[in-house]
């Protein structure tokens, strides 16, 4: 019987002007999620959001990855850290959500963690003789800042991300992208496959149709350039009209040149994290699957700093989230669709288009960190 894997496995063996669509059990099967847990979430680097979020001591927020749950925060020495979210007593999750606290204060019977992950008191434990404070602190978990992003891993031998990433760093030098300021971060559930959620974002391809109530009729599909992926990452990127000024490069930006000053670049960082980053505003999404059925998804973004003294650009930015949310509605609906297709009988995958480059590299990836053995077709360029 053939398995998932290897069903990916024959999928991705075709050259690219071959490509068809990742087969339905990939999406689907129990089987593949629980495979992907281990072999993607559990060993690469997941990002939790920006910096610019954790900005003050005891800024915090929480997540959930390959089922651990999570605690990244600034402690007081204005150092990012990660730990595990779970007590050392009872075993309840201590923090929700995202805030600021000056101590971590578990809900149930009130042990309380400093900033630092050590354990600063425990009530009524002085009758247990065994009990010693200083052996309970919250386990460590990897935390690094890269370029105002903020990854943790699970992984203890991930390459560090600035390794991991350099051809990104590179790629968008000029757009500075450790100065630019979140503003709006959201947190939504959608009845889809995380991949499906990533390929949408991967390609153009869909901009007409999908999005013809809102961007659609923007979408110039001849002007998008599909590069071949690299190891860790694809792109590919799209011209905007200067009519959205702050898609464009602000005056005092003498970091981009030419067409660089209206150029956006739709990043696609492995496994999830997806960045439309224009040389004026950004936003993501940083993705995570619960179950096949369902993807938990960190959707936020912000300006950059170089426009952060322009009025004007101030309310483009509260336009352009109206704009995003109308988006996200076309969105939702248009892959919570492609899901309920491809779970049909007999749903069988097409060949893919020349503006579908970055699913077909992605798939290429996936199937590396299935099998570390496979060689990909073309993991860094024709």
């Amino acid at each position: 019987m053939t398995t998932p894997i290897d069903a990916l496995r024959n999928n991705v063996s075709a050259p690219f002007d071959e490509a068809r669509a990742m087969p339905p059990a990939v999406y689907t099967s129990d089987a593949f999620h629980d495979a992907e847990v281990e072999n993607v979430f559990k060993t690469s680097w997941f990002c939790v959001g920006r910096a610019s979020a954790l900005a003050k001591s005891g800024d915090y927020v929480t997540c959930e990855l390959a089922g651990q749950p999570i605690i990244v925060l600034r402690d007081k020495n204005n150092t990012l850290r990660a730990y595990s979210n779970v007590c050392r007593h009872r075993m309840s999750t201590l923090l929700h959500g995202r805030g600021n606290t000056k101590t971590i204060v578990c809900p149930y019977h009130a042990w309380t963690y400093n900033l630092d992950g050590s354990l600063r008191g425990a009530p009524a434990m002085n009758g247990n003789k065994a009990f010693c404070k200083n052996h309970y602190s919250l386990p460590d978990i990897r935390c690094e800042d890269w370029l105002g992003w903020v990854f943790i891993s699970l992984n203890p031998d991930a390459r560090p991300v600035a390794e991991e990433l350099s051809e990104v760093a590179d790629l968008v030098d000029g757009y500075d992208m450790t100065n630019y300021t979140e503003t709006f971060f959201e947190e939504h559930l959608w009845d889809t496959n995380w991949k499906v959620l990533a390929e949408n974002f991967m390609e153009s391809y869909h901009l007409p149709v999908c999005h013809a109530g809102t961007i659609g009729g923007l979408s110039k599909l001849d002007e998008m350039i599909c590069p071949p992926g690299r190891k860790a990452f694809n792109y590919h990127t799209i011209l905007k009209d200067e009519s959205l000024r702050i898609a464009m490069a602000h005056p005092s930006n003498d970091r981009l040149e030419g067409e660089e000053r209206r150029t956006t670049y739709l990043l696609a960082i492995y496994p999830s994290l997806l960045i439309t980053l224009t040389p004026g505003y950004f936003w993501y999404l940083s993705l995570h699957p619960k179950g096949p059925g369902q993807v938990q998804i960190r959707f936020g973004g912000g300006m950059s700093d170089d426009y952060k003294d322009d009025a004007e650009a101030q309310q483009h930015l509260i336009d352009l989230k109206t704009l995003l949310d109308e988006v996200n509605v076309e969105d939702r609906g248009c892959t919570e669709k492609v899901y309920r297709g491809l779970s049909a009988e007999g749903a069988t995958p097409g060949h893919l288009s020349h503006l579908e480059r970055p699913n077909y590299d992605f798939a290429q990836y996936l199937m590396s960190r299935m099998d570390p053995s496979f060689q990909p077709v073309s993991a860094s360029g024709d």
